[in-house]
Protein backbone atom coordinates (compact mmCIF):
# COMPACT_ATOMS: atom_id res chain seq x y z
CA UNK A 1 0.00 0.00 0.00
CA UNK A 2 1.51 3.33 -1.08
CA UNK A 3 0.56 6.07 1.34
CA UNK A 4 1.28 9.80 1.16
CA UNK A 5 2.52 10.24 4.73
CA UNK A 6 5.07 8.31 6.78
CA UNK A 7 4.81 9.50 10.41
CA UNK A 8 2.19 8.84 13.08
CA UNK A 9 1.87 10.48 16.51
CA UNK A 10 0.09 8.27 19.05
CA UNK A 11 -0.84 9.40 22.55
CA UNK A 12 -0.43 6.47 24.93
CA UNK A 13 -0.18 8.38 28.21
CA UNK A 14 -3.64 7.75 29.64
CA UNK A 15 -4.13 6.18 33.07
CA UNK A 16 -7.18 4.17 31.96
CA UNK A 17 -9.20 4.86 35.10
CA UNK A 18 -12.27 3.03 33.78
CA UNK A 19 -10.16 -0.09 33.29
CA UNK A 20 -9.12 -0.40 36.93
CA UNK A 21 -7.93 -2.64 38.53
CA UNK A 22 -6.10 -3.82 35.36
CA UNK A 23 -4.46 -0.42 34.96
CA UNK A 24 -3.41 -0.03 38.61
CA UNK A 25 0.10 -1.09 37.59
CA UNK A 26 -0.19 -1.27 33.81
CA UNK A 27 -0.49 1.56 31.25
CA UNK A 28 -3.67 1.40 29.19
CA UNK A 29 -1.79 0.75 25.96
CA UNK A 30 -0.12 -2.28 27.55
CA UNK A 31 -3.38 -4.08 28.34
CA UNK A 32 -3.28 -7.55 26.74
CA UNK A 33 -5.53 -8.04 23.72
CA UNK A 34 -5.48 -11.31 21.83
CA UNK A 35 -2.25 -12.30 23.58
CA UNK A 36 -0.31 -9.06 22.97
CA UNK A 37 -0.41 -5.48 24.33
CA UNK A 38 -2.77 -3.06 22.59
CA UNK A 39 0.21 -0.94 21.48
CA UNK A 40 1.55 -3.96 19.56
CA UNK A 41 -1.56 -4.03 17.36
CA UNK A 42 -1.45 -0.27 16.78
CA UNK A 43 2.19 -0.25 15.68
CA UNK A 44 1.89 -3.32 13.45
CA UNK A 45 -1.22 -1.82 11.81
CA UNK A 46 0.78 1.31 11.00
CA UNK A 47 3.69 -0.68 9.58
CA UNK A 48 1.33 -2.80 7.46
CA UNK A 49 -0.23 0.43 6.17
CA UNK A 50 3.12 1.81 4.97
CA UNK A 51 4.31 3.99 7.87
CA UNK A 52 7.96 4.00 8.91
CA UNK A 53 8.03 6.46 11.86
CA UNK A 54 5.97 6.58 15.05
CA UNK A 55 6.11 9.08 17.91
CA UNK A 56 4.61 7.86 21.18
CA UNK A 57 3.36 10.47 23.65
CA UNK A 58 3.92 8.85 27.05
CA UNK A 59 2.99 9.77 30.61
CA UNK A 60 1.36 7.29 33.04
CA UNK A 61 3.80 4.46 33.89
CA UNK A 62 5.82 5.55 30.87
CA UNK A 63 8.81 3.35 31.75
CA UNK A 64 6.80 0.20 31.03
CA UNK A 65 5.76 1.46 27.60
CA UNK A 66 9.28 2.58 26.66
CA UNK A 67 10.89 -0.66 27.84
CA UNK A 68 8.47 -2.85 25.90
CA UNK A 69 8.57 -0.84 22.67
CA UNK A 70 12.37 -0.52 22.65
CA UNK A 71 12.69 -4.26 23.14
CA UNK A 72 10.35 -4.91 20.16
CA UNK A 73 11.43 -2.01 17.92
CA UNK A 74 13.11 -4.21 15.28
CA UNK A 75 10.04 -6.43 15.15
CA UNK A 76 7.80 -3.41 14.61
CA UNK A 77 9.94 -2.24 11.69
CA UNK A 78 9.44 1.43 12.59
CA UNK A 79 11.66 4.23 13.81
CA UNK A 80 10.10 5.03 17.19
CA UNK A 81 10.56 8.19 19.27
CA UNK A 82 9.12 8.99 22.70
CA UNK A 83 7.76 12.30 23.98
CA UNK A 84 6.86 12.75 27.64
CA UNK A 85 3.94 14.92 28.74
CA UNK A 86 1.95 15.39 31.94
CA UNK A 87 -1.43 13.89 32.78
CA UNK A 88 -2.72 17.38 33.53
CA UNK A 89 -1.67 18.67 30.11
CA UNK A 90 -4.14 16.34 28.35
CA UNK A 91 -4.17 15.85 24.58
CA UNK A 92 -3.18 19.47 23.83
CA UNK A 93 0.14 19.21 25.62
CA UNK A 94 0.66 15.64 24.47
CA UNK A 95 0.32 16.40 20.76
CA UNK A 96 2.03 19.80 20.95
CA UNK A 97 5.20 18.47 22.57
CA UNK A 98 5.38 15.33 20.44
CA UNK A 99 5.08 17.35 17.22
CA UNK A 100 7.56 20.01 18.34
CA UNK A 101 10.18 17.45 19.38
CA UNK A 102 9.94 14.79 16.70
CA UNK A 103 7.80 15.69 13.66
CA UNK A 104 9.16 17.65 10.70
CA UNK A 105 6.73 16.25 8.09
CA UNK A 106 4.17 18.66 6.66
CA UNK A 107 1.41 16.03 7.01
CA UNK A 108 1.14 13.21 9.55
CA UNK A 109 -1.29 10.87 11.26
CA UNK A 110 -2.35 11.56 14.85
CA UNK A 111 -4.39 9.31 17.09
CA UNK A 112 -5.32 8.26 20.59
CA UNK A 113 -3.65 5.07 21.70
CA UNK A 114 -6.81 3.29 22.81
CA UNK A 115 -8.31 2.93 19.33
CA UNK A 116 -8.49 -0.34 17.40
CA UNK A 117 -9.46 0.00 13.75
CA UNK A 118 -9.05 -1.45 10.28
CA UNK A 119 -9.42 2.00 8.71
CA UNK A 120 -7.93 2.18 5.21
CA UNK A 121 -5.23 4.76 5.90
CA UNK A 122 -4.41 5.35 2.23
CA UNK A 123 -8.00 6.36 1.49
CA UNK A 124 -8.05 8.48 4.65
CA UNK A 125 -4.86 10.34 3.70
CA UNK A 126 -5.96 10.79 0.06
CA UNK A 127 -9.21 12.33 1.32
CA UNK A 128 -7.22 14.78 3.45
CA UNK A 129 -5.06 15.89 0.53
CA UNK A 130 -8.13 16.33 -1.68
CA UNK A 131 -10.16 18.38 0.80
CA UNK A 132 -7.32 20.55 2.15
CA UNK A 133 -8.27 20.93 5.80
CA UNK A 134 -5.86 21.63 8.63
CA UNK A 135 -7.26 18.48 10.23
CA UNK A 136 -9.27 15.55 8.91
CA UNK A 137 -11.16 13.50 11.49
CA UNK A 138 -12.26 9.93 10.86
CA UNK A 139 -15.93 9.68 11.85
CA UNK A 140 -18.51 6.93 12.12
CA UNK A 141 -22.22 6.65 12.73
CA UNK A 142 -22.93 6.49 16.45
CA UNK A 143 -24.12 3.29 18.06
CA UNK A 144 -26.34 4.26 20.96
CA UNK A 145 -25.33 2.58 24.23
CA UNK A 146 -29.01 2.63 25.21
CA UNK A 147 -32.36 1.59 23.80
CA UNK A 148 -34.05 4.46 21.91
CA UNK A 149 -37.81 4.88 22.31
CA UNK A 150 -40.40 7.02 20.58
CA UNK A 151 -43.59 7.90 22.39
CA UNK A 152 -47.08 9.23 21.83
CA UNK A 153 -48.35 10.36 25.17
CA UNK A 154 -47.68 7.46 27.54
CA UNK A 155 -47.55 4.91 24.71
CA UNK A 156 -44.21 3.71 23.34
CA UNK A 157 -44.67 3.60 19.59
CA UNK A 158 -41.17 2.42 18.67
CA UNK A 159 -38.46 0.62 20.62
CA UNK A 160 -34.95 0.16 19.20
CA UNK A 161 -32.27 -1.63 21.23
CA UNK A 162 -28.89 0.15 20.91
CA UNK A 163 -29.45 1.26 17.29
CA UNK A 164 -26.87 2.69 14.92
CA UNK A 165 -27.84 6.34 14.49
CA UNK A 166 -26.83 7.25 10.93
CA UNK A 167 -27.66 10.93 11.44
CA UNK A 168 -25.26 11.25 14.39
CA UNK A 169 -21.53 11.05 13.65
CA UNK A 170 -18.79 10.57 16.23
CA UNK A 171 -15.02 11.00 16.06
CA UNK A 172 -13.10 7.73 16.27
CA UNK A 173 -9.97 9.44 17.63
CA UNK A 174 -7.87 9.10 14.45
CA UNK A 175 -6.81 12.19 12.50
CA UNK A 176 -4.59 13.57 9.75
CA UNK A 177 -2.85 16.81 10.80
CA UNK A 178 -1.03 19.51 8.86
CA UNK A 179 1.92 21.18 10.61
CA UNK A 180 -0.22 24.31 10.84
CA UNK A 181 -2.20 22.54 13.58
CA UNK A 182 0.49 23.75 16.01
CA UNK A 183 -0.94 27.29 15.89
CA UNK A 184 -4.17 25.96 17.40
CA UNK A 185 -2.84 23.57 20.04
CA UNK A 186 -3.23 24.73 23.65
CA UNK A 187 -0.40 24.69 26.16
CA UNK A 188 -2.60 22.46 28.32
CA UNK A 189 -6.10 21.11 27.81
CA UNK A 190 -8.07 18.91 25.45
CA UNK A 191 -7.88 19.48 21.69
CA UNK A 192 -11.43 18.16 21.46
CA UNK A 193 -12.60 21.12 23.58
CA UNK A 194 -10.24 23.81 22.24
CA UNK A 195 -8.54 23.13 18.91
CA UNK A 196 -11.29 21.32 17.05
CA UNK A 197 -14.09 23.82 17.86
CA UNK A 198 -11.81 26.69 16.76
CA UNK A 199 -11.02 24.96 13.48
CA UNK A 200 -14.69 24.07 12.93
CA UNK A 201 -15.64 27.74 13.26
CA UNK A 202 -13.22 28.51 10.40
CA UNK A 203 -14.25 25.46 8.31
CA UNK A 204 -10.70 24.11 8.53
CA UNK A 205 -11.58 20.66 9.87
CA UNK A 206 -12.96 17.94 7.59
CA UNK A 207 -14.79 14.66 8.21
CA UNK A 208 -13.87 11.34 6.60
CA UNK A 209 -16.74 8.91 7.10
CA UNK A 210 -15.77 5.27 7.52
CA UNK A 211 -16.72 3.20 4.50
CA UNK A 212 -18.16 -0.25 4.08
CA UNK A 213 -16.02 -2.78 5.94
CA UNK A 214 -14.13 -0.14 7.94
CA UNK A 215 -14.58 -0.65 11.69
CA UNK A 216 -13.33 0.82 14.96
CA UNK A 217 -13.55 0.38 18.70
CA UNK A 218 -12.33 2.57 21.54
CA UNK A 219 -11.18 0.48 24.48
CA UNK A 220 -12.36 2.41 27.53
CA UNK A 221 -13.82 -0.31 29.74
CA UNK A 222 -13.70 -4.01 30.54
CA UNK A 223 -16.78 -4.41 28.35
CA UNK A 224 -14.94 -2.79 25.42
CA UNK A 225 -12.00 -5.12 25.99
CA UNK A 226 -14.30 -8.14 25.89
CA UNK A 227 -15.89 -6.84 22.66
CA UNK A 228 -12.43 -6.32 21.12
CA UNK A 229 -11.52 -9.94 21.88
CA UNK A 230 -14.79 -11.18 20.37
CA UNK A 231 -14.52 -9.04 17.23
CA UNK A 232 -10.74 -9.03 16.90
CA UNK A 233 -10.56 -10.59 13.42
CA UNK A 234 -12.74 -7.94 11.77
CA UNK A 235 -11.13 -5.05 13.66
CA UNK A 236 -7.65 -6.13 12.61
CA UNK A 237 -8.39 -6.93 8.97
CA UNK A 238 -6.62 -4.10 7.13
CA UNK A 239 -8.82 -2.66 4.37
CA UNK A 240 -7.32 -2.47 0.88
Amino acid sequence: MTIGIRTAVILVGGAGLRLRPITNDLPKCMIPLHGKPLIYWTLTWLRESGFDHAVLGVSYLKEKVIEYVKEKEKEFGLKIDFSEHTQEGETGEGFRLAIKRHVTDEYFLAMNGDELSNLNLKNFVDFHFKNKGVVTVAVSAMRSPFAIVETNGVDITKFSEKPIMEDKLVSIGIYVFNQSITKYLPTVGSIEKTTFPALAAKKLIKAYRLGIGERWLTINSLKDLYTAEEEFASLRRVQT
